[in-house]
């Protein structure tokens, strides 16, 4: 049965309206055994209190997270994205582009809280699960799920934000 690992490795602004998308590394620990395909579901979420802020950050997010005094109980993670992505047949380890959605909104809190930050990153965990089709040795289709388990993290850079916003 596959043991699928995900990696995030970059990231960048798409040329066309999807928006950016995050470079991901998917490695299947048995690398002799046939992935036929993946049916990919990934949740994209901001993990706010794994950043530090400068003053004027913590000015422009006390609309969404109260006076930095009460950080320690107001900092939660925000949700970016639900995003799917349909992965060709592999073995081994593959790497794909998964789209990440332009925030259009203004009163998104994703979207506020990215064009709140100066310089630097956003911390991110990705959640990943779906459905694996894969080949037994004996040439046989079976499908497993992907646990909620697997999971990636990456800091984000905000110059993509920037470029793709």
């Amino acid at each position: 049965m596959p043991d699928l690992s995900f990696r995030v490795l970059g990231s960048g602004a798409a040329a066309d309206p999807r928006g950016m998308f995050l470079r991901i590394s998917i490695a299947n620990q048995q690398p002799s055994e046939a992935i036929l395909g993946v049916c990919l579901r990934c949740q994209i979420r901001i993990e706010a209190a794994r950043r530090r802020y400068s003053p004027a950050e913590q000015s422009r997010l006390s609309d969404l997270f109260g006076e930095p005094e009460r950080w320690g109980q107001t900092l939660r993670p925000l949700l970016w994205a639900h995003v799917v992505a349909n992965v060709r047949p592999f073995t081994g380890s593959i790497e794909i582009d998964l789209p990440v959605p332009r925030l259009l909104d203004p009163h998104d809190g994703a979207r506020r809280y990215l064009d709140a930050l100066q310089d630097g990153a956003a911390e991110l965990t990705l959640l990943f699960s779906g459905t694996v089709f894969y080949e037994t040795p004996g040439g046989r289709l079976q499908v497993a799920p992907i646990p909620w388990s697997s999971e990636a993290r990456y800091a984000f850079p905000l110059p993509v934000w920037r470029a793709a916003a």
